[in-house]
């Protein structure tokens, strides 16, 4: 953790809906003036799109049907936390880009799925922010969560992230049924053992639960929207959290467990700006003292 560097992670699965998360942050460092270096999870991957079909087949072959983008073997763990121990040290690092489609690598002039060279993070940056697969994975090896002075989890229930999963793969990707399913499944012992882990190191969890019939994921028309869900946001050390006023901003809140605040799922997003607003203040205004 730094004072002078501050770094911000959201870790979640594939389809956990940790990009909604990151708009709400990109909304609070416009209203704050605070300029962030974004790191996305994709970029640390081991190898692009094509490689890792290739792989994948190979796997395959060998017998090994849990070869998935969530273990150790195709991630460069260790990198990520070099670029963490880097920033919170000097306030810069290596990165990259994925690039997910053609919209993206049209200014690269290079492949969907492809990506760009490694580059020194931009100096000057107020915090970094991180939103990917891994940002508090813990192994023998490396140590990824003591570093971030901020990790959030976002947890939907297993049958809600498996249809937001479908949807999206479905909808923007093209994939069948059939494909994702497959996905869900090769992934399943690497979900386990590294995606799982994490929540017990983040700082705040946030997880949706549906509040209709979401028994079947792989057969479910839509995702169930927020106003058909609850939040349920569970902070690690409770310390600091002004329950009162958040109970008293959001209505038709309460609280589960001393540490536990549950909202209706439409106000999920006003959780996170009441919650998250006073962290970004005190990050900058320590910050500030240092460097004055």
């Amino acid at each position: 953790m730094s004072e002078r560097h501050p770094i911000i992670a959201i870790t979640g699965s594939s389809g956990a809906g940790t990009t909604s998360v990151t708009r709400t942050f990109e909304n609070i460092f416009r209203r704050e003036k605070v300029t962030a270096a974004v790191i996305e999870g994709d970029s640390f991957h081991r190898y692009d799109r094509l490689e890792m079909k290739k792989r994948q087949a190979e796997a395959e072959r060998d017998g090994n049907r849990n070869f998935s983008h969530f273990g150790p073997e195709n991630n460069l763990f260790a990198e990520l936390e070099q670029l963490f121990r880097a920033y919170g040290e000097t306030g810069t690092g290596m990165r990259r880009k994925y690039l997910h489609d053609a919209e993206e690598a049209a200014p690269y002039q290079q492949n969907p799925g492809t990506f760009t060279p490694w580059e020194e993070l931009p100096r000057g940056t107020d915090l970094l922010f991180y939103e990917g697969l891994h940002g508090a994975v813990v192994t023998p090896e490396v140590d990824i969560a003591r570093h971030p002075d901020l990790l959030i989890g976002v947890v939907p229930v297993i049958n809600l992230e498996w249809i937001q999963k479908l949807w999206r793969d479905k909808k923007q990707r093209g994939y069948s049924t059939e494909a994702v399913t497959d996905t869900i499944l090769r992934r399943m012992p690497d979900y386990v053992n590294y995606i799982c882990p994490q929540f017990a190191h983040t700082h705040v969890n946030f997880q949706r639960v549906p509040c209709v019939d979401t028994s079947n994921p792989f057969i479910a028309r839509d995702i169930p929207s927020p106003d058909e869900s609850i939040c349920v946001i569970r902070f690690a050390n409770p310390k600091g959290i002004d329950f009162p006023y958040l109970l008293n901003m959001i209505n038709d809140s309460f609280m589960s467990r001393a540490n536990t605040v549950v909202v209706p799922g439409g106000k999920m997003e006003l959780a996170m700006q009441l919650i998250f607003t006073p962290f970004i203040w005190r990050m900058m205004e320590r910050k500030r003292r240092l460097i004055e």
